[in-house]
């Protein structure tokens, strides 16, 4: 037995529930996975999974194994990297996800500089707003706007995002320009974003002097960034987006920023993923990459 494989597919099992998708992401047959963790419980002598037909966990001699296992084949990894990274500039591929107006406005554009730096990383970017199971899909990383559900990933700040609001130049010619948020509940259509997971809209949100003031029912809402974007330049009404993505479409003409003296607090971008991954030199460069290139400093 190749105790150290069968480590690492035990480790992936239990970290994605399933030895189907393990057996993907090690590029392994399933059947060579299932025997792998077999042959693991022969050689320990104790039952590390409880299998039936619809459930899949280790037991609790297994969950105490995999803590140990987890950090010992991380460890083995960054030990690896670290040697291989002093003769050779990182290589593999990279399993990324962001967000649709994130990813198609500024960062697929600027992945040319990334392969130049690094061309022997191959990337498969997930363009969604959904939310992701990095884990459970074998994502080694998610780019994310707003703050930190996920307390058991590792995240690193990328930079705050601000605000504009901003409505098309046909959409004003027809209803006037908004004077006030309390105008635009009242007397304007509203475009918005709802999260696809539970459907609850998120509200416009506008500060001035401690003041706050929260705009609702939007005539037109969407749970994609890049839609809640092409909304506003079809003309469907007023809405906010970040600065970094609209920006563009304002110098060009084809949205108009209203309500300049109200602000909307910045949502933090940050860049996740899974403790045990961390030590991986791709990785590590990507994540460098992503913060240098779109934001905060470190």
């Amino acid at each position: 037995m190749n105790q150290l494989l069968a480590m690492r597919a035990f480790v992936r099992v239990v970290d994605t529930g399933s030895f189907s998708r393990a057996s993907d992401q090690l590029a392994l047959p399933r059947s060579t996975v299932s025997k792998l963790i077999i042959d693991l419980e022969q050689h320990l002598g104790v039952q590390l999974m409880h299998r039936t037909t619809r459930a899949l966990a280790p037991t609790s001699d297994g969950l105490a194994y995999y803590q140990h296992a987890r950090r010992l084949v991380a460890e083995l990894d960054e030990v690896d990297n670290g040697v291989r990274g002093k003769t050779l500039k990182p290589r593999g591929h990279l399993r990324v996800d962001a967000p649709a107006s994130f990813a198609n406005c500024l960062l697929i554009p600027a992945l040319l500089d990334f392969h130049r730096e690094y061309p022997d990383i191959t990337i498969a970017l997930g363009i969604s707003d959904r939310a992701v199971n990095i884990v459970g899909e074998g994502v080694d990383c998610v780019i994310r706007a707003g703050k930190l559900d996920d307390m058991a990933m590792i995240g690193r700040k990328v930079a705050d995002l601000e605000y504009l609001t901003c409505a098309a130049p046909s959409y004003l010619a027809r209803r006037g320009v908004p004077q006030s948020p309390e105008d635009l509940q009242e007397n304007h259509l509203k475009v918005g974003y709802f999260f696809a997971g539970s459907g609850r809209p998120e509200p416009l949100v506008f500060e001035k002097e401690g003041r706050r003031v929260e705009v609702g029912d939007c005539a037109f809402s969407t749970n994609e960034g890049n839609g809640l974007k092409e909304m506003l330049v079809a003309g469907l009404g007023v809405g906010q987006h970040f600065t970094s993505i609209v920006q563009y479409y304002i110098d060009a003409g084809q949205l108009v920023n209203v309500l300049p003296d109200w602000s909307r607090p910045a949502t933090p971008l940050h860049i996740l993923y899974p403790p045990n991954r961390h030590q991986s030199a791709r990785l590590r460069v990507f994540t460098d990459w992503v913060i240098r290139t779109f934001g905060v400093k470190e």
